[in-house]
């Protein structure tokens, strides 16, 4: 190996506690403040917003992680005190807000998590320690996760006289479905790794020494299938729950005839 190849990758993004690296295929995204076990700021969610759309297309496969011990302990408590973030609108300010404007305010917060789940890529969270909050919110942004077994999953926004509101109810009831995820969510309870991986919320649960390991070797499987078709399989699955099993299987026969006319060299 040169001493030119044994760099680590230049990052595209380095700003408010996000850092975006590409290395052909795979991206990572890292939440860079372990001081703060990686809590979140609208300053994060627009850097978070900024990487995805950053993305090179050559990226098929986005890993989501953060230093430190915990993947992120949610949102920073400061966004509770009267005067918020510094060049932030505080609680107060959002609450006097009218209704397009307040709506457009939370669909731009949302933006930072929603382009995980786009069917061009797909998106896995390697989670160590606390997702709480906005970091489990973020963690069931992807579509896939590997956790450490000291992960420990948490939705305290109820108890806080709030709710999820950063696209993660959809996957949650997706994945748990509707009871356990009211129960998690309104008591705030954590869900541990073992839990999390018998109830369907983690893909796998590894020793936290044996994380990257694993994330990578589920990266490598999910780079062996042709693009086209991830793509499309992607697509099918994610609409399959708001079909009727008639309109899946029309999707299915579609879906089908472009992969055949694609492989035929008689695509578009």
């Amino acid at each position: 190996m040169t001493a030119s190849e044994s760099l680590d990758p230049v990052p595209v993004i380095d700003k408010d506690g996000v850092q975006l690296t590409v290395e052909e295929a795979v991206a990572t995204v890292t939440l860079t403040l372990p001081a703060k076990r990686n809590a979140q700021s609208p300053a994060l969610w627009r850097a978070l917003a900024e990487a995805g759309a950053s993305l090179p297309g050559s990226v098929r496969v986005v890993v989501v992680r953060g230093e430190g011990i915990s993947f992120s302990a949610g949102l920073d408590r400061q966004a509770f005190t009267p005067e918020g973030f510094e060049g932030e609108p505080s609680f107060p300010d959002l609450a006097r807000l009218g209704d397009a404007d307040l709506d457009a305010t939370i669909a731009g917060y949302q933006s930072a998590f929603t382009w995980l789940r786009q069917n061009d890529i797909l998106s896995v969270a390697a989670v160590q320690g606390h997702a709480i909050g906005a970091g489990f919110q973020l963690a069931l942004a992807c579509d896939l996760r590997v956790a450490a077994d000291d992960a420990q999953f948490a939705m305290r926004e109820t108890s806080l006289g709030i709710v999820p509101d950063l696209a993660g109810t959809h996957p949650l009831v997706n994945l748990v479905g509707y009871a356990r995820a009211l129960e998690i969510c309104v008591t705030g309870r954590f869900v541990h790794a073992d839990e999390a991986e018998r109830i369907g919320l983690a893909n796998l649960t590894v020793a936290p020494a044996e994380l990257d390991a694993a994330v990578a070797d589920l990266t490598s499987a999910l780079l062996s299938a042709p693009r086209e078709a991830v793509i499309e399989t992607k697509a099918l699955l994610r609409g399959a729950s708001t079909r009727t099993y008639a309109d899946q299987r029309a999707a299915e026969r579609a879906a089908q005839a472009r992969r055949l006319r694609d492989l035929a060299g008689l695509g578009d």
